[in-house]
């Protein structure tokens, strides 16, 4: 046994070695309506506060939370991350007014009424004159710097907010993390989140100048399929909690709501942690990397998504065996205590204070300087608490045998704010208005 660990763990780091050396205006905006039972989707009733899709494509922009949170995972998305140019407070309140006045029309779709032909177009055209809604979401987050010197806000600062620090297995780009403010798109199409960044950086360019950006997409998940699937073939999600369930959906999300983030600022409330890790996937070494080795580093069967030793990707993982993937001691039927799923949810005593609901999606950046693919995963995680959630979860997967194919190398941490209303703008409780 000794000696065939020796062997796989040599031939890793050869495989490893190997792959490493291929190696405006605002007038003309019609307000989306509030969401009426009428125009609700039949196909299911509505959870109280949940994001519901008004008639087929579209979703209520109005609530205690923001949409694209609990709103069902659309398949393309992009996280557009800002630095505000201004330090007045009230013109800040400005920016929040018009990022919410476009978000109105851009979720609720309409006519692009152009005013002047010898002035620029309204809107970018990509989508036509009639604008369609297409299922799209913008959820709106603010970042640690915000609450510096510039705008006083330093007493509204949420508490568990505060820069990404970098993990032992990370190798971050400056470049690629943080921002003042986080903005996540999501919906049927690429070109619809493209419209909409596009939109928002035109009217707001007095404001605030995009920081970095990273488009993202899904595959469709098979028929039956609890979550799509991640550029390694897994299907990434399978763990998450059911946020259909408002009760489980207080205790996971919600920042004022959850037992664990009640002394958190009054304005916070129903708003939540959003964590973005930005990680590349080293799949040709992947791809090279034997069957059963990836479903022990993952703790699942690859193609069912089942937990190790079950039939079925909602089966309750079998946690009794203590055999550990790196060392080679396992048969294929446990799930090892170094597999991905059993360290980040070991389901033990205590652990749901420590849930995280995962909104994943898959990225390409074409080839890398050794010619090798640049892709990975655009990680968005929500939780009320961001010390009992990612950072957490993320300290206790250090060091797991899926880091060899992995490197963190961007993201950020954020607050999400809470929804708004019909009249209100986002972030209204930050100014005392």
């Amino acid at each position: 046994m000794e000696t065939a660990n020796i062997n796989t763990l040599s031939r890793r780091n050869l495989l490893k070695t190997a792959a490493i050396t291929v190696a405006s205006s605002t007038a003309l905006l019609t307000a989306c309506k509030p969401q009426n039972s009428e125009k609700a989707s039949p196909a299911s009733s509505p959870k109280q506060d949940a994001p519901v899709a008004v008639e087929e494509n579209r979703y209520d922009c109005f609530g205690s939370h923001q949409a694209g949170i609990t709103t069902p995972h659309q398949l393309f998305g992009n996280l557009t991350t800002f630095d505000l140019t201004i330090t007045d407070k009230n013109r800040l309140i400005d920016y929040f007014r018009i990022l919410t006045a476009r978000i109105e029309f851009l979720t609720q779709g309409g006519e692009i009424k152009d005013t002047d032909p010898r002035l620029p177009p309204e809107a970018s055209g990509l989508l036509g004159k009639n604008l369609p809604s297409d299922g799209l979401t913008i959820t709106v987050s603010v970042g640690d710097s915000l609450f510096d010197n510039r705008f006083g806000l330093s007493d509204k600062k949420p508490l568990r907010l505060k820069e990404m620090k970098r993990f032992p297995n990370d190798k971050l780009n400056a470049d690629w993390c943080d921002g003042d403010i986080s903005i996540q798109f999501c919906a049927h199409s690429p070109e619809t989140c493209q419209n909409a960044l596009r939109d928002i950086i035109k009217n707001t360019a007095k404001f605030a100048v995009p920081r970095w950006s990273l488009d993202g997409w899904l595959p469709k998940a098979e028929p039956g399929a609890m979550a799509a699937r991640n550029l390694f073939g897994y299907r990434d999600g399978s763990g998450n909690p059911d946020i259909s369930d408002d009760k489980v959906a207080n205790e996971v999300l919600w920042t004022g709501v959850a037992a664990n983030s009640l002394d958190e600022p009054a304005w916070a409330k129903n708003g939540s942690y959003q964590a973005v890790r930005l990680i590349r996937q080293f799949v040709e070494f992947w791809d090279r990397t034997p069957l059963q080795e990836q479903n022990t580093i993952f703790g699942r069967e690859k193609y069912s998504g089942a937990p190790l030793g079950q039939k079925h990707e909602s089966d309750t993982p079998n946690y009794t065996g203590n055999c550990e993937s790196d060392k080679g001691n396992c048969d294929g039927n446990s799930i090892p205590l170094d597999s991905h799923m059993r360290l980040g949810n070991p389901r033990n005593a205590g652990w749901e204070r420590h849930r995280i609901f995962r909104r994943p999606f898959n990225y390409s950046l074409g080839l890398a300087k050794n010619k090798q693919l640049d892709v990975g995963l655009l990680m968005i995680i929500y939780q009320a608490n961001l010390d009992d959630g990612f950072i957490f979860v993320q300290n206790a997967m250090n060091g797991e045998p899926l880091e060899e194919y992995i490197q963190p190398f961007g993201g950020g941490y954020f607050f999400t704010l809470p929804g708004f209303q019909k009249g209100e703008f986002l972030g209204q409780g930050m100014f005392d208005i």
